[in-house]
């Protein structure tokens, strides 16, 4: 393949983006980039710092001290945040709690966008966020939107929760995603919307393995 190949997947919360991001990177033997899992990562050390997202000069040197890397091991991508393991930590609720208040702030976005660029720009990737086909790669080759109904997805996010965090109920997983949408979708800084060119894709009643051939048959034509 002569040119680099992006496979831009957006869309809500709990529609099993990086599930599906995960196994069509490994299906086609690109990197998978989980920028989902950055804004978590920042996030997480934010909690951790203190940083009141509300002092701009504490956000931007804040920044300067996070540094992410992803790597693989078992076929799964895992993130560090200064050289430590957090992969798991980043999806607890205290963290799912705040990222998207960390993902809408300026100078945060600007940064992990000029680190997902760099990555796409000397490896075939499939990327999943909010922004990705419009924002970060607006001239990928292939952008899939994913939706879901919501009730579906809450059942999605309280079964992936509930064996760590038994006290957690459907109902607060339900109003902790319907809090998310209002905030991805109405934020200032990179709304999560969908590209004019980006395929819808509803994984309603879809199971993995369908949604899974969708996305290949989509970017088999830029394998030539």
């Amino acid at each position: 393949m002569s040119n680099n190949i992006v496979v831009a997947i957006d869309g809500y919360s709990s529609c099993g983006k990086s599930t599906m991001a995960k196994a069509l990177a490994k299906a086609l033997h690109f990197i998978y980039v989980d920028s989902g899992a950055m804004y978590r990562a920042v996030a997480l050390y934010f909690l951790r710092n203190n940083v009141d997202l509300k002092n701009a000069d504490q956000v931007k040197e804040a920044l300067k001290n996070v540094h992410l890397n992803f790597h693989s091991r078992d076929y799964q991508t895992h993130i560090t945040l200064n050289d430590e393991e957090v992969s798991e930590e980043i999806r607890q609720m205290h963290v799912s709690d705040m990222v998207s208040s960390v993902a809408a702030l300026h100078d945060v976005r600007v940064e992990m966008v000029k680190q997902q660029q760099r990555m796409g720009r000397s490896k075939n990737v499939v990327m999943d966020g909010r922004d990705i086909g419009t924002v970060v790669f607006p001239h990928a080759q292939v952008k899939i939107f994913m939706t879901a109904d919501p009730k579906i997805r809450a059942e999605r996010r309280y079964k992936e929760l509930a064996p760590k965090n038994p006290e957690i109920t459907l109902e607060e997983v339900f109003e902790s995603l319907a809090h998310r949408d209002y905030q991805d979708t109405t934020r200032a800084e990179s709304p999560l919307t969908r590209a004019d060119d980006a395929i819808i894709l509803d994984n309603t009643d879809l199971t993995p393995e369908e949604q899974l051939e969708f996305a290949i048959s989509k970017v088999k034509p830029f394998l030539s």
